[in-house]
């Protein structure tokens, strides 16, 4: 099976300018999460500690994030990369989705992502 990076056609590729890309170790591991919050809404992050990152979401130690007042949430996907760039821009890909998209990435319906897709740019050229 095909990365979610390879299906999109996502390779190393710069991130925004606004990201300030930090160098780390060979053996880091990063992940890109989504949680489905109290209110039904989602919230897609980076980590490089999944484990953690969501125990955080759960406690609610930040009042002034997205996920403090719509907890309880559930962690319903996540994606490992071994590059920072690569895990940036997959998250910045899915912040941009529509939740019909992401709720066919959560029950793994690839076909249904790309025809979700194929519907948005033949909505976009009327």
């Amino acid at each position: 099976m095909l990365s979610p990076s390879t299906q999109l056609g996502i390779n190393e590729v710069e991130a925004p300018r606004w990201v300030t890309l930090v160098s780390y170790s060979s053996m880091q591991h990063f992940f890109v999460y989504m949680l489905r919050c109290g209110d039904g809404s989602y919230y897609t992050g980076v980590t490089n500690d999944l484990e953690q990152r969501v125990a955080e979401h759960k406690a609610g130690l930040d009042k002034n994030a997205y996920t403090h007042q719509r907890r309880p949430i559930q962690l319903v996907f996540s994606q490992e990369f071994d590059s920072i760039n690569e895990a940036i821009v997959w998250e910045k890909k899915l912040q941009g989705w529509s939740r019909k998209k992401k709720e066919a990435l959560i029950e793994g319906d690839w076909e249904r992502i790309r025809m979700l897709a194929k519907n948005k740019k033949n909505r976009e050229k009327t």
